[in-house]
C-alpha cells in the first residue's frame, strides 16, 4: 500500500516573535529569517539571535543570504539550523558553508534544472522562485510549474507567488518535498497574518 507523503511548509521573512509563535502553532516545518540587508522583511544580527531563540525543537531555523561573505555567514550561524543561498552563489562557495544548506534558483528561461542538481549535488534541496530581472526572491509571481522535471535527483522547495487559495494546486502539480511562502500569508512586508498561515498550512495538508 502506498504512503501519501506530507508536503513539509517553510514561512519565511519572519520579523516579529508574535508571528514564529502563530506559525508554530500552525504546524510549520521551517521558519525563515532574512538576512539580505535589502529586503524589507531583513533582520539584522541581534534580531536573529532574540527570534531563533523562540523557535522550538524539531522546527527548523533557517537564514536567507544573497551573495554576502563566509564571515557574515559564520557569525550568523550559531543562530541557524539551515543556510538557504538565494544569489549567485558557487558550488564550491555554498559547500564551505558552515550549517547545511539549500540553493535558490530563480526560473529563468535557460534554467537547467538537472545540470543545477549535479552542480549543487550537495545541497538538501533546490528551491524553486519565480524569475524577475534585479530581484533575488519575493516577487510575489509564480512561474510556470511545468516546467520542472519530476525526476530531479534533488528534493524540490517550490516557492514564488504561493497562497493559501493556490498552495494546493501547486502541490497537484509539482508534488514537491516543501513549499515556501512569504508575502502570501502577510498583512505587510515582514508583519505575517496568524489566519492567513493557518489557512496556508491546512491547504498544504487537504492535497
Amino acid at each position: 500500500m502506498s504512503v501519501q507523503r506530507r508536503t513539509r511548509v517553510k514561512i519565511c521573512g519572519l520579523t516579529r516573535a508574535e508571528d514564529i509563535e502563530a506559525a508554530v502553532a500552525a504546524g510549520a516545518d521551517a521558519l525563515g529569517f532574512v538576512l539580505w540587508p535589502g529586503s524589507k522583511r531583513a533582520v539584522d544580527l541581534e534580531r536573529l539571535a532574540a527570534l531563533s531563540a523562540r523557535v522550538p525543537g524539531f522546527v527548523t531555523r533557517v537564514g536567507l543570504f544573497v551573495d554576502q561573505s563566509p564571515e557574515f555567514i559564520a557569525t550568523c550561524a550559531p543562530h541557524l539550523d539551515l543556510l538557504q543561498f538565494h544569489g549567485d552563489e558557487s558550488p564550491t562557495f555554498c559547500a564551505a558553508a558552515p550549517r547545511p544548506w539549500i540553493k535558490a534558483l530563480r526560473m529563468r528561461d535557460s534554467a537547467d534544472l538537472h545540470a543545477a542538481a549535479a552542480d549543487y549535488v550537495g545541497a538538501r534541496g533546490l528551491l524553486l522562485d519565480a524569475y524577475k530581472p534585479g530581484v533575488p526572491g519575493g516577487t510575489g509571481e509564480t512561474f510556470d510549474w511545468s516546467r520542472i522535471p519530476a525526476d530531479l535527483a534533488l528534493p524540490i522547495i517550490l516557492a514564488g507567488g504561493l497562497r493559501p487559495d493556490n498552495v494546493g494546486s501547486a502541490i497537484a502539480a509539482v508534488r514537491p518535498f516543501a513549499v515556501d511562502v512569504s508575502g502570501g500569508v502577510e498583512q505587510a512586508p515582514g508583519v505575517k497574518d496568524a489566519e492567513l498561515i493557518e489557512c496556508f498550512i491546512q491547504a498544504t495538508c487537504r492535497v
